[in-house]
């Protein structure tokens, strides 16, 4: 029997018991499950580093003005469909604040997470131009957006970054746009879980292909401004948030309230649509719903029928702090940097145990440190490592299921502690004694 800081038979038992024997059919939430009900058998902590969830306490703006929102009595009134007036202003202002670009807070809308937001838009492209049948994920990326597509009955196609940067990137990006049937055009940046970041000639190329082929682009920035190799703290100056919107008239920007706010839980995001999609008319919408503009069946057909709107109290949370990131009282950048903290330690701990990084650096330059990055061990394969890696008290998630072509494992840093730093290098360390490259 092998000896490892936690119970070898334990856990060779546990995870037979829970059908996990094949990792590969693994979700993130079964791995957090099986770490957690170990944990309970073995009285043995495990370093969570598996879900994406913020690690950092939610902002006391946010509390406060949910706080006296709800005192006011707004949980007695349904909320507008596109959400209430304030949130809208404070969402445009907070767009022309850190991006730098204007959107009109009309195509600013409240949505119950940036999950709800995603679903709402695919549902939206689906119905508008059922011409175009299929989204293009750039890769990797988070998976339940390919599972929404596959519900509302779109196809899906991708690539990986991996090998795709700079003028590849835009030229692998035409290969598929040329075929006509890319409706839309998905990825995150920083990048959910390499946290590569696309750069402005990037941007600028990918945007001038939205143009070029008719394609909506929708761009995920639950990681607002958490490049932390540049200031991007500071309201009305740049360097800014980077983003395609300043290279083409088809997008949508997707900002959460879950990591830049440390807001999960209350489950808040907009959806801001450009100024001119947002008024484009389609065919399409105006025949079969008799509403044909984007922006308002965006929000008065899809985001009306899916919840007729988004909880009353949340909003004004959210209000609250894009107000005060705007109005330079609140650095938003300042708290979230505990996780590039996090990651800087954790990158030097794996990195001298002969650990290396996958998704490795951006464009010739080293990596930022942030929420993710993805690490491999020798000789074996992302399924055998997370698996290997509960053994030691470790849990992470493996790049195949994110569409990642890659072998490795994501590590999210919102969960270990500054106290848990010891016990992390302890466990490296062993791991690495038991095996030995």
């Amino acid at each position: 029997m092998k000896q490892t800081p936690i119970d070898y038979e334990i856990v060779a038992s546990t995870i037979s018991e829970m059908g996990l024997d094949d990792f590969s059919t693994a979700t993130i939430r079964d791995i957090a499950t099986l770490s957690r009900v170990l944990e309970k058998k073995t009285g043995k902590p495990f370093i969570h580093l598996e879900m994406g969830v913020p690690g950092l306490k939610p902002s006391k703006i946010g509390m406060d003005a949910e706080a006296k929102a709800l005192a006011e009595g707004c949980a007695a009134a349904y909320p507008p469909n596109g959400g209430i007036p304030r949130l809208k202003e404070a969402a445009s202002k907070f767009i022309k604040a850190y991006i730098g670009v204007d959107v009109a807070p009309e195509g600013c809308v409240a949505t119950t997470g940036s999950m709800q937001g995603t679903f709402a838009v695919f549902t939206t492209i689906r119905h508008a131009i059922p011409e175009k049948d299929t989204v293009l994920f750039i890769h990797p990326g988070f998976p339940v957006q390919t599972t929404q597509c596959e519900i509302i009955g779109l196809k899906t196609t991708s690539f990986d970054i991996h090998d795709f940067r700079g003028d590849k990137l835009i030229a692998k990006m035409e290969e598929f746009l040329k075929k006509g049937n890319i409706a839309a055009i998905v990825y995150s940046n920083p990048n959910n879980p390499s946290w590569v970041c696309f750069n402005e000639d990037e941007l600028k190329g990918i945007g001038e292909l939205a143009t070029k082929y008719d394609t909506i682009v929708l761009e995920d920035l639950a990681y607002f401004a958490m490049d932390f190799r540049h200031d991007l703290s500071h309201p009305y100056e740049a360097p800014y948030q980077a983003s395609v919107a300043r290279y083409t008239d088809n997008y949508i920007l997707s900002i959460s309230g879950s990591k830049a706010f440390s807001y999960a839980g209350q489950r808040i995001g907009v959806s801001c649509i450009s100024n001119k999609l947002s008024a484009r008319v389609f065919p399409a919408l105006q025949k079969n719903f008799g509403v044909g503009a984007f922006g308002k069946f965006f929000y008065d057909r899809v985001m009306y029928t899916l919840s007729s709107g988004v909880t009353h109290s949340t909003q004004h949370a959210m209000a609250a702090m894009m107000e005060a990131a705007c109005d330079g009282t609140f650095n938003f950048v300042a708290e979230v940097r505990e996780y590039g903290r996090r990651a800087e330690f954790m990158k030097k701990v794996l990195l001298a145990n002969d650990f290396y990084l996958v998704y490795d650096n951006d464009m010739g330059a080293p990596l930022a440190d942030g929420f993710y990055f993805t690490v491999q061990y020798p000789g074996m394969t992302d399924i055998e490592l997370s698996k290997e890696l509960m053994f030691y008290g470790i849990a992470m998630f493996p790049l195949d299921t994110m569409g990642s072509t890659q072998q490795g494992v994501r590590v999210c840093t919102s969960f270990i502690t500054q106290e848990q730093f010891p016990l992390f290098e302890e466990r490296i360390i062993e791991f690495r004694q038991n095996h030995k490259i």
